[in-house]
């Protein structure tokens, strides 16, 4: 299988829905038109700094694709932001091979999440390690996140994913069995954040915010163990750890 990644910045206005909501919005299109399928669709923290123009939480959002045919998805990528992207914002567009996200786009990619970074380096960074990046709309700013959002995800050790294996994670809801989970969710593992054992007949409360966390290549759900050990042994864990654990 040949895999691709597609990142996508600052899409939104401040009374439009975010960049998360358009890249899952692409992800179903690109399965819909049969162009790949999507593996996963993670969120990336960049930097908080008064001197970045960001809406609301300066995040990009990554497309990790099963497809080989790369130019047909720059150009459906590349017309739906184009159509999509809020009025105001300042679209930015990276596509590369999984394969060929070079090590500096990596470092940039860190960069990108405590440094504040130039439109003139991203582009020069994209040209010399073969990277298709484009500003759509506005200053053109959005280059900077979607080029470390590729970065970021080839990394595989930053984010949070909205999406897993086809879908959208967020839609699993309820109790499950451990390894009933694995099977409807394609998430590689769980992690208890108090460093205890989670058992295949184990039970987890799903709750109402499951993110997967993108941890040395795999997608990791963070649990902790449950006071209601009747119904279930696990649930997953807060919001606001997963928050600080990812961002």
């Amino acid at each position: 299988m040949t895999h691709l990644l597609i990142g996508i910045d600052d899409t939104d206005n401040l009374e439009s829905r975010g960049t998360g909501y358009r890249a899952r919005q692409l992800g179903q299109l690109i399965q819909e038109t049969g162009l790949g399928r999507i593996i996963s669709i993670s969120r990336h923290q960049l930097f908080f700094d008064r001197r970045i123009p960001y809406t609301s939480h300066n995040s990009s959002a990554c497309l990790f694709v099963v497809s080989d045919r790369k130019t047909e998805l720059i150009a459906l990528s590349r017309d739906f932001l184009l159509r999509e992207a809020a009025v105001g914002s300042d679209a930015g567009l990276a596509v590369q091979y999984y394969d060929k996200v070079n090590d500096q786009v990596v470092l940039w990619g860190n960069r990108a999440k405590k440094e504040v970074l130039s439109l003139d380096e991203a582009k020069t960074l994209a040209a010399d390690s073969g990277i298709y990046l484009e500003g759509l709309t506005g200053t053109h700013d959005g280059i900077i996140g979607s080029l470390a959002a590729l970065g970021l995800r080839k990394g595989g050790n930053d984010g949070r994913c909205v999406w897993v294996n086809g879908k959208e994670i967020r839609e699993i809801k309820g109790i499950y069995e451990v390894s009933g989970l694995f099977a409807i969710s394609g998430i590689d593992g769980l992690t208890a954040i108090d460093g205890g054992e989670v058992l295949l007949s184990d039970r987890i409360d799903t709750g109402g915010w499951i993110r997967p966390a993108v941890k040395n290549h795999r997608h990791i759900v963070f649990v902790e163990k449950s006071k209601n050990t009747t119904d279930y042994e696990w649930t997953v864990a807060s919001k606001e750890y997963i928050k600080h654990a990812t961002d």
